[in-house]
């Protein structure tokens, strides 16, 4: 976050193949908005503090008693109250960007992609296209249409995150995790292993390709490379 922060205060584009601040995706743009939120109210929340440190260092000594009751409201108000907003404030946006991630109980089924992670690489499987080419670290999905990942493990925690699309979701040994992506428009969409998992972490970049509907049922039949 420090990073991202000094690169806007920089000037600089917070767009990139694997920049969590340019979202492709409804999955994603609820995290954006979050991270943006803590960025402009972490901002306000330091020039204030700076400010008010500035008041009382600078200001003229006055009697302990009068000092009594305005103290006690600052803390009531700063110890208590500003912090209960912004908490409260995050847990919201949390909560719904993390609901954006989450399959809708009910919903109308949608493109399943199962994706198993080991040492290291990326398993993908298409469950309801058996004819679809298996290739490790690319997962081919349909554009504008909402997929649920499933992602396991076959060894140890991998970390799932294709950033422009999603949050991150780990892989744990024994468990099957679902993560909702959708990507807006076709194109390829940089994703990483985030979680450190042996000598060949760095070896677990992967790339989710969307398809406009004509090319994405032409690669599941097996006619497109």
């Amino acid at each position: 976050m420090c990073l991202c922060a000094a690169a806007v205060l920089a000037g600089c584009s917070t767009a990139g193949p694997l920049s969590a601040l340019d979202p492709a995706g409804p999955g994603a743009a609820p995290i954006a908005q979050v991270w943006w939120w803590m960025f402009w109210g972490g901002t306000a929340l330091t020039l204030g503090m700076t400010a008010l440190g500035l008041v009382a260092v600078l200001r003229r000594r006055r009697q302990a008693a009068a000092d009594l009751g305005a103290g006690q409201a600052w803390l009531v108000a700063g110890g208590l109250l500003l912090p209960g907003l912004v908490i409260g404030a995050l847990l919201f946006w949390g909560l719904r960007a993390g609901h954006a991630l989450l399959p809708l109980p009910g919903a109308a089924p949608v493109f399943t992609v199962e994706v198993t992670a080991r040492q290291w690489q990326w398993d993908v499987h298409y469950p309801a296209h058996p004819l679809a080419p298996a290739q490790p670290n690319r997962i081919d999905i349909p554009a504008g249409q909402p997929v649920d990942v499933r992602v396991r493990t076959a060894d140890v925690i991998h970390g799932f995150w294709v950033p422009r699309l999603g949050g991150k979701i780990d892989t744990i040994p024994g468990r099957t995790n679902v993560v909702r992506l959708q990507a807006d428009a076709p194109g390829v969409y940089r994703g990483v292993c985030a979680e450190y998992c042996g000598t060949g972490h760095a070896r677990m970049p992967m790339e989710v390709h969307a398809h406009a509907p004509a090319a994405l049922a032409a690669r599941m039949q097996g006619a497109t490379p």
